[in-house]
C-alpha cells in the first residue's frame, strides 16, 4: 500500500478566461442560476498552449451562504489544431466579508479571497492529446484584474 496515503500532481497549464459579464444571463429560481458566456482566453503548459474557443459557457448556482457550485463547458484549440473539449464543476467561496464585496464588485483580489477549485474533465480524438481523455485534473483558481485565472494540474 505504500504510495496511496499521498498524491502526486503535475503542472498542466494555466488558463486565462475571457468572461462576458455584460451579456450574463439572470435566470434566477430557486438556485439563482447566472449563466455567464466564456467568449475566449488562453492557456499555456509545458504540454500544450493554445486559445479558449468562444461559446462556451459558466453556469453558476450560488447557496445560502454565498457558495457558488460552478459548471462550465468550453472548448480549447491548441496552437497545433487540435480541439479538445473541457468540462469542469467546483466550487467558488469568499473568504471573508469583506472578499465577498470585492466579488460581488468584480473587482480583483489576492489568491487568498476566494476558496476557488475545480475538477476539469478534457475529451479530444487528436491523437496528439489522447492522453488527457484518462486525465483527472484539479486547478487553484482567481480572480485577476483581467478575468478568472486557473492553475490546472494533473493528477498522476
Amino acid at each position: 500500500m505504500a504510495g496511496i496515503e499521498t498524491l502526486s500532481w503535475e503542472p498542466l497549464f494555466v488558463m486565462r478566461l475571457d468572461v462576458s459579464y455584460a451579456e450574463a444571463q439572470l435566470i434566477g429560481g430557486q438556485d439563482r442560476l447566472g449563466i455567464f458566456p466564456v467568449v475566449g482566453g488562453s492557456f499555456e503548459g509545458p504540454r500544450l498552449r493554445g486559445r479558449v474557443l468562444p461559446h462556451g459557457a459558466d453556469w453558476v448556482t450560488w447557496q445560502q451562504d454565498g457558495t457558488m457550485n460552478i459548471d462550465v463547458r468550453t472548448a480549447l484549440e491548441t496552437d497545433d489544431g487540435a480541439r479538445i473539449a473541457m468540462h469542469y464543476t467546483g466550487i467558488a467561496a469568499p473568504t471573508s466579508p469583506e472578499a465577498a464585496n470585492r466579488f460581488r464588485n468584480r473587482q480583483p483580489g489576492p489568491y487568498e479571497d476566494l476558496y476557488l477549485h475545480t475538477t476539469p474533465r478534457f475529451v479530444t480524438d487528436h491523437p496528439d492529446y489522447l492522453w488527457l481523455n484518462r486525465t483527472i485534473a484539479v486547478t487553484n483558481g482567481m480572480r485577476a484584474p483581467e478575468g478568472p485565472v486557473y492553475h490546472v494540474f494533473a493528477i498522476r
